[in-house]
């Protein structure tokens, strides 16, 4: 295909010396691509032939076109035949950082190319451009040397010409190389590069790996256990550990974060085979966990724009235990899998529903939507919070102009006035949805014009003329687990910034404002029950809580009948009188003078007869304890005192004992009897009590002259607390 004798003009092998003198100087892209390189390629033998169709394929449509006046190289739109192991998932890895590698340096490439004469001496065919470009990244990181081919490799007719092609101009190229970075001064083409993508590149070599648990097909503590089997032990933090270590995430309980380092291991084993684990990035998770928090269990869902079908089997395996259903819609299910139904079964996701239309085609009162309450928007957007593009690409299925964008450290202004737009109109067309109670919006992007300038567009130009409630802004239902999260959440916005542990991400939740037709007071709640007849026989007034509780307790206490009123004094006298003979056999031997229990008894039937119904019904059995006092003399030891207590509220009851601490009271008694006291044992007899609550220390009260007694008190005691409780 090539001319043979520009093919063989510099194959000598002589002049493996002179480029090793260009090369002597890393090119490889400094630490950073270094150590990328050894996780891919460890010796940098380079790649398959069918990673380098691959990977030109993906360049060709991504690459930065360039002005008529400025164009240096033709590049063809015809794409190279591909292969079926390319659908493999590592090939594809391989492919994307190779394309994107080669479109970070694509001007330095393309003045090589120039400058060693292989265009345009050479006659090369448009649609081979994207491959040569590809395979000269590839041959100037490996240092010019020969790529290693392993015996089984299919091998592939446009891979060899162009590799035969590099090879015969390889002394050129390394020069060519070698002025380029005398020009910028750089130790090698890694520090040529702007400053924001070498950054990035550095965030992407030390980001963490995130994978939730599909508790569809395994429990955490399983998880837990099968990896410290294989000897990861789990931590609090990952950063800068190189052990094979793991920790749970502080913001979703189900996400898993491993070390960059260990992706190689990882993938190979069976929890990921068998999507136990699934890698995903982290914004997405607490996209799905924040929708969690907002539905009910039989709420539906409906996503919008979710790119990776693992998002969609996240949303689905969190609400497994629910009544709710998943729609999707804003995807081609044709063109992104055709195994979409296989890859949810296999992971145990049974409540999915993929909607064929786009969505700003879905009618707002769609009848099939008709229990959906929250709509989770991830919305196209620039994602330059993504440090690491390839992962993203491959596990959200996104854009591959994302590379660009990212290769350039930037979005141009005219493109991010599009997506903002673009983003605009869905959000307003979310919020129109009449039985939807909220929305969630997420992107990866760092403008924001992309963020909150959205929200706040569409908060502000929403529909108010309808009958619904308008939307408003809510706090993150997310756990805040830091100073500076609490900071960045002040507005109401989730954001989390780029870190050498996580990508950007910005969260909004929208919830509508409740209907102040549905906040009714307990007056309106009272007087529509009154209207239906549920409250017959209770007046509604103006009085307060407490008055209606006293009105509604009167109410449930009515006044019984005389014949009831008459059994129950009988069946209380019958009690009174077996528990005072009780204890009158066994009083009168220690107490000289003695009152007649039948006439206590009846007196207090009496006085019980005689009480107001007004008055709430008090259980004249309570029993209080009372202290006795004593009138013996000082010099015998008694075993019961006893104080007289006027006629008409004293009933002798069964003494007891009760052993209390040693405590000195004040005894109204002569001196000479407190001495004789035991210190630790009293004597007590049950008196009848208006509550339950007993006091310690009764002191006989006098009635005052004139004074009538309180009514329903047994006795004037003074009660004072127990200390011993």
């Amino acid at each position: 295909m090539f001319n043979s004798a520009s093919e063989l003009e510099f194959s000598d092998e002589n002049n493996v010396e002179e480029i090793s003198q260009f090369v002597s100087l890393e090119v490889s892209g400094g630490t950073v691509s270094t150590q990328r390189s050894s996780i891919i390629v460890p010796e940098k033998t380079g790649y398959p032939d069918s990673v380098y169709v691959l990977a030109a394929n993906i360049f060709q449509g991504i690459r930065v076109e360039k002005s008529s006046d400025k164009i240096l190289i033709k590049y063809g739109n015809e794409p190279l035949p591909s292969l079926p192991e390319f659908e493999d998932e590592s090939v594809q890895r391989l492919s994307y950082e190779l394309a994107f590698s080669t479109l970070k340096y694509q001007d330095i490439l393309e003045t090589m190319l120039i400058d060693s004469y292989i265009f345009p001496s050479t006659p090369i065919p448009d649609h081979l451009s994207s491959l040569i470009i590809v395979m000269l990244y590839d041959f100037q990181d490996r240092k010019f040397q020969n790529r290693v081919l392993s015996d089984n490799e299919e091998s592939i007719l446009e891979v060899q010409e162009v590799e035969n092609l590099l090879n015969s101009f390889k002394t050129k190229l390394a020069a060519a190389l070698a002025r380029c970075r005398i020009k910028h001064d750089a130790l090698s083409i890694y520090h040529i590069l702007p400053e924001i993508v070498r950054k990035q590149e550095l965030r992407a070599s030390t980001l963490p790996l995130y994978a939730w648990i599909n508790t569809c097909k395994i429990s955490p503590e399983e998880v837990f256990i099968n990896l410290k089997k294989r000897g990861y032990n789990e931590v609090k933090s990952v950063c800068h550990i190189d052990d094979k270590v793991f920790a749970v995430d502080q913001h979703c309980y189900d996400v898993l974060i491993f070390p960059s380092h260990l992706k190689k291991d990882l993938i190979n084993i069976d929890l990921f085979k068998d999507y136990k684990l699934i890698f995903q990035d982290k914004s997405r998770s607490l996209a799905v966990h924040s929708v969690k928090s907002l539905i009910n269990l039989d709420d539906d869902v409906l996503m919008v724009n979710t790119g990776s079908w693992y998002t969609v089997a996240h949303m689905s395996v969190l609400t497994n235990d629910n009544n709710s259903k998943i729609f999707v819609c804003g995807v081609n299910s044709q063109e992104k899998d055709p195994d979409l139904n296989n890859l949810f079964k296999k992971m145990g996701c049974k409540n999915i529903e993929i909607l064929p239309e786009t969505f700003t085609d879905i009618e707002s009162k769609d009848q099939r939507l008709q229990k959906v309450k929250v709509i989770l928007l991830l919305p196209r957007c620039s994602d330059l919070g993504v440090s690491n593009p390839i992962e993203f690409i491959l596990n959200e299925h996104e854009d591959t102009d994302l590379l660009k964008d990212l290769s350039q450290g930037g979005t141009s202004e005219d493109k991010l006035q599009v997506l903002a737009q673009h983003q605009y109109e869905q959000l307003a067309h979310a919020m129109k949805f009449v039985k939807a109670q909220a929305v969630v919006y997420c992107t990866c992007s760092v403008y924001p014009e992309e963020n909150e300038a959205v929200v706040k567009k569409a908060l502000e130009f929403q529909n108010q003329g309808t009958k619904i409630q308008p939307y408003r802004l809510s706090p993150p239902v997310l756990p805040l687990c830091s100073l500076k999260e609490i900071h960045l959440a002040k507005d109401k916005f989730f954001r989390m910034e780029q870190s050498e542990t996580t990508n950007g991400c910005f969260l909004s939740i929208l919830t509508r404002e409740r209907d102040p037709s549905e906040t009714v007071s307990v007056k309106d709640v009272l007087a529509r029950a009154a209207a239906k007849g549920l409250l017959d026989g209770i007046e509604l007034g103006k009085s307060s809580k407490r008055e209606k509780r006293r009105k509604k307790s009167k109410t449930s206490l009515a006044k019984p009948s005389a014949n009831d009123n008459n059994g129950i004094q009988m069946k209380i006298a019958e009690f009174l009188n077996r528990e005072t003979k009780t204890s009158t056999n066994r009083s009168e031997a220690l107490i000289t003078k003695a009152l007649n229990p039948q006439k206590n008894a009846s007196q207090v039937g009496a006085t019980t007869q005689t009480r107001k119904p007004s008055k709430p019904t008090i259980n004249p059995l309570t029993p209080t304890l009372t202290k006795n006092t004593c009138h013996c003399k000082p010099g015998e030891r008694h075993t019961n005192f006893t104080r007289p207590r006027p006629e008409d509220k004293m009933i002798a009851l069964k003494p007891i004992e009760i052993v209390l601490p040693p405590v000195m009271l004040p005894f109204q008694s002569p001196q000479g009897i407190r001495s004789q006291v035991p210190n630790q044992h009293f004597y007590y007899r049950w008196v009848r009590p208006k509550t339950g609550v007993p006091g310690y220390l009764p002191t006989p009260s006098a009635s005052r002259r004139g004074e009538k007694p309180k009514e329903n008190l047994p006795s004037s005691l003074v009660r004072r607390p127990r200390p011993w409780l």
